[in-house]
Parts: structure tokens; sequence; C-alpha cells
């Protein structure tokens, strides 16, 4: 799945400061993203770790951050839990680089629909945008597509489970990319959010749009 090793640069010649990248640590794809992020760093030949994010003293040491997919009302409930949900809100002001896929998507938006509402789902606010939870259907309708996203020089294929998808935004968020009708990523300032999943896939485009926000 992952692109050849072959060419790595070693981190005997890696250069500029030792940057933090971190992934919110309480459920969904947390080790595929880690996975994906440190080998963003590795192929560009930067300094940068990657670390779990599980409590506000682990949020305070990063300079970029995932919220990954799972289950939106699970992670909303469990950032509530350990504290993470109000400083995650008060980093993104700050201005801190974030990307949320799939679930981390819906979690960051604004507005929610009407599963969002039923299940009490508690949204950060971060994004201009209302969200669709299950605007591509259920887990069983899950599939893949190749997908034009504004800054990348060719489609990115994309793996889509159980998957939102942005109905609106206004203000500075954005779409930079659709598939149909569906708006299936937005970006507002230094804050991305992505409908599919990048970590499942070996392409490190979407993990580097991130790190290049540093």
């Amino acid at each position: 799945m992952w692109p050849m090793t072959e060419g790595l640069i070693s981190p005997l010649a890696m250069r500029g400061p030792v940057r933090t990248a971190g992934v919110v640590g309480l459920q969904g794809a947390v080790s595929e993203h880690i996975d994906t992020l440190r080998r963003a760093f590795e192929l560009e030949g930067e300094r940068g770790e990657v670390v779990w994010v599980r409590r506000p003293s682990d949020l305070d040491r990063v300079d970029c951050l995932v919220l990954p997919g799972g289950e939106s009302t699970t992670i909303s409930k469990l950032l509530v839990t350990f504290d993470l949900h109000d400083r995650l809100v008060e980093r993104a002001r700050e201005g801190m680089p974030m990307l949320g896929t799939c679930a981390g998507m819906i979690v960051m938006c604004r507005e929610g629909d009407y599963d969002v509402a039923r299940t009490e789902t508690s949204l950060l606010g971060v994004l201009s945008a209302q969200v669709d939870r299950n605007a591509f259907g259920r887990q069983r309708e899950s599939f893949e597509a190749d997908v034009e996203v504004e800054g990348l020089d060719s489609p990115f294929h994309a793996v889509f489970i159980r998957a939102p998808a942005v109905v609106r935004t206004w203000g500075d968020c954005r779409p930079v990319a659709r598939l149909g009708d569906k708006i299936v990523m937005v970006r507002q300032g230094d804050l991305m959010a992505a409908s599919f999943h990048p970590e499942l896939t070996g392409d490190l485009r979407i993990h580097r749009l991130l790190l290049d926000l540093l």
C-alpha cells in the first residue's frame, strides 16, 4: 500500500527545526495517520515528530493536528471527557493548522444535520460549514473515487467510508474538492477537512498540504 522506501532521506541529512504533528488518539484511524505523517516528513527530508494527542498537555506541544475518522458522536464525547474540546477550539482560532478526515470533518464544522442534532454531537464549530453526516450512505455503500483537489497536480484516489459531505460554506471557508454535486473537501485559512480517508492510501499529498502550512 505504501510507496517504496527507497530514496528516503537519512535522518542525518534532514533539514530545518524539529516540528511536531499530532493526531488525536481517542478513537478512529489513528496509527494510519501517524504513519502517513512520519513518511510525509521523511520524504521531504524534514525533521518532524508525530505524537498521539490524548490530553491537553499533548495538544499544547504540537504545531499541527489531524482529527481522524471514526464515529463522530463518540469522538465528540471523548473530546469533552478528556478536556480537549475547548482547547482544540482555542488552538484552531490561534492559527494552528488542522486537518479533519471523515468524522473529523463532521466534528470541525459549525452546523450539522438532523443526525448530528439527534445524537447530540458536540461540534467544534471551527469551520464555517454545514455538514451532512451520512451524505454517501451507510458502511456497505463505501467506495473509492478519483477526486480533483485544489493545489494537487493530479487527482487524488480517495477512499470514502460512510462518508459525510459539506452542504454549504460561508465566510472564509471554501470548497477545494467536489465529487459530483457534493463538496468533499474544504479549507478555511489553515484549517482543512476532507470527507475521505487519505491515510488509507499510499498518497502523502493531503498530509503534505497540512505540513506545508507549518
